[in-house]
């Protein structure tokens, strides 16, 4: 059953991570994807540690903790932030919030060969083909579209990437002791010290000091990372890896809306028919979720492992 907190914490997410695709195209008039992602994740890092201060909260401790960080702060941020970044270079905001809808179905086969399931039901199989003959209407290779192909599938290994991570933080980092906050200050710092390593191969390039592009960072790196993981891993602490990769159910609207609103973008007919049919797709995945058999399992899974 959802509770009011978790239904607080979803919206949320959506709206900020939404809107994250706008700040990201906006950011990249002022700095190149490697330095925003080293920005976004100094400040998210910034915003949780204050957090974690002030609230007294400790950070994780032992070395199979932080290895597990490292592997998850490389699939939930360093390779999809960097990915994304790349890709909206070439890709409208909107239609990146839309590729991003893809998550959850990652996120399915990546439970299955976590051992969060031990067989995937009728209705998630369909739900994955569903979704991924979605993807394919997107994409549209067969004609001549104004989707840039490679920038698109770089966008969309950004998203299998979030599938991953999400998976992996519910089977390896959730509720283990360590409070949200001081995980996802931990996340944070980690992210900010494998990103810090990457600049010099790939982040020299000078500064653009155009001050909306330089603000569009900084409000994704306090809000679209600080903040919002701190909700993200309260929300996979309570309701299971699945269950918070729902938010991108919502992405896309808000995406969409805001590169309309604010960038005029605009989606094509197939595009648009594309996100409906990704979105049935993670519907269809979802109903196993509901069922009373599966889902105590799911929540309980992160606990027992």
């Amino acid at each position: 059953m959802t509770t009011p907190g978790s239904l607080f914490r979803l919206v949320s997410l959506a709206l900020i991570w939404g809107s994250s695709f706008l700040w990201i195209k906006l950011g990249l008039a002022a700095l190149s994807p490697s330095q925003m992602v080293f920005a976004r994740v100094a400040l998210g890092a910034l915003v949780l540690c204050t957090i974690a201060l002030a609230r007294h909260t400790p950070l994780p401790r032992g070395r199979r903790m932080w290895g597990h960080l490292v592997v998850y702060v490389f699939f939930a941020n360093v390779l999809p932030f960097t990915l994304f970044a790349i890709g909206e270079q070439t890709v409208d905001s909107g239609l990146t919030g839309v590729i991003n809808s893809t998550t959850p179905l990652w996120a399915v086969p990546c439970v299955f060969l976590f051992g969060g399931v031990r067989r995937l039901g009728l209705n998630t199989i369909l739900g994955v083909v569903v979704g991924f003959g979605g993807v394919l209407l997107i994409f549209s290779p067969w004609q001549a579209t104004g989707v840039n192909l490679g920038g698109a599938a770089v966008c969309l290994v950004a998203a299998a990437s979030y599938g991953v991570g999400v998976v992996y933080a519910g089977r390896f980092l959730a509720n283990k002791g360590v409070a949200p906050g001081g995980l996802a200050a931990a996340q944070m710092l980690t992210a900010t010290v494998m990103s810090a390593l990457v600049l010099p191969f790939n982040g020299l390039q000078p500064i653009t000091f155009d001050g909306p592009a330089l603000l569009a960072v900084v409000v994704l790196g306090v809000f679209g990372t600080g903040f919002a993981f701190l909700l993200q891993h309260a929300q996979i602490a309570n309701e299971g890896p699945t269950a918070a990769s729902m938010v991108a159910y919502l992405l896309p609207v808000v995406s969409v809306l805001l590169g309309v609103i604010f960038l005029h973008e605009a989606l094509t007919l197939h595009e648009i028919a594309g996100m409906v049919i990704v979105l049935v797709g993670v519907g269809l995945t979802r109903l196993k979720a509901r069922r009373p058999a599966v889902e105590p399992v799911e929540r309980r899974q992160p606990e027992t492992v």
